[in-house]
């Protein structure tokens, strides 16, 4: 199984194990045990022995396996926030990017290259929408995945209709479903910024009321990207 493999018993859906290191090994299930073959009971006076031991029947029981995806830094926000497009800048990940909602409908992992040939791994974790938490679009489908980031990227655009309101709803969503991501570091970042002078960036700053640091990007101009790398980087080492 690949790392972040999770077993759960299929009737209580009771955690039973994670895969977490490399060869990690665990047992579901017992096997029954193998009888003995007629060859074992050979001797130098029955070369053919007509008989064998029987083997003992096995266990069968429904167990669920799931794969939460295993990255330093997990992008969250609602969909066409600019997550794909930032994954595809700072990583040679090639994730669909289109104009309408829901692009991404798998998580994709991206590589980032940092300073001194440091690097760490991102995941674009398909876009919440309100409700997530309770199933809504894709719901805990993906959500899941966000638990076994070190750190969260925050991204909403700067074009939203509220800055502020857009990250509460989507921290909201995380706490309903699991409360301990909020003990996770975290970093706001406002996309889309080549959209706006300094001027109203500047209003914009001192419009927020967060308790969280923020940082405005452009994926497309290129705008504050290693900045941004620098301030995961000591999220993730502080």
């Amino acid at each position: 199984m690949p790392l972040g493999t999770v077993a759960r018993d299929a009737e209580t859906g009771e955690e039973l194990f994670e895969i977490t290191e490399d060869g990690q090994e665990e047992v579901l299930l017992e096997g029954g045990r193998g009888g003995l073959g007629n060859w074992h009971f050979k001797s130098s006076v029955n070369q053919a022995p007509k008989y064998a031991q029987p083997g003992e029947e096995g266990k069968e029981e429904w167990k669920i396996l799931e794969l939460k995806v295993l990255a330093d830094v997990g992008l969250v926000g609602f969909p066409n926030a600019g997550k794909s497009t930032l994954l595809s800048v700072v990583s040679a990940a090639k994730p669909e990017i289109a104009n309408y909602p829901f692009t991404t409908i798998t998580p994709n992992l991206g590589i980032v290259s940092y300073r001194n040939y440091k690097s760490f791994v991102m995941a674009d974790i398909p876009g919440i929408i309100e409700g997530a938490s309770e199933g809504k679009g894709l719901g805990h489908r993906f959500l899941k995945h966000i638990e076994r980031n070190a750190a969260l990227l925050f991204m909403v655009p700067v074009d939203s209709d509220d800055i502020e309101t857009e990250y509460k709803v989507l921290l909201s969503e995380l706490e309903k479903f699991n409360p301990e991501l909020l003990y996770k570091d975290r970093l706001l970042a406002i996309t889309k910024s080549d959209m706006i002078d300094a001027e109203l960036e500047t209003e914009i700053t001192q419009s927020l009321n967060l308790d969280i640091p923020c940082i405005f990007i452009s994926s497309v101009s290129g705008k504050n990207i290693d900045q941004l790398k620098d301030k995961l980087w000591q999220m993730m080492n502080d």
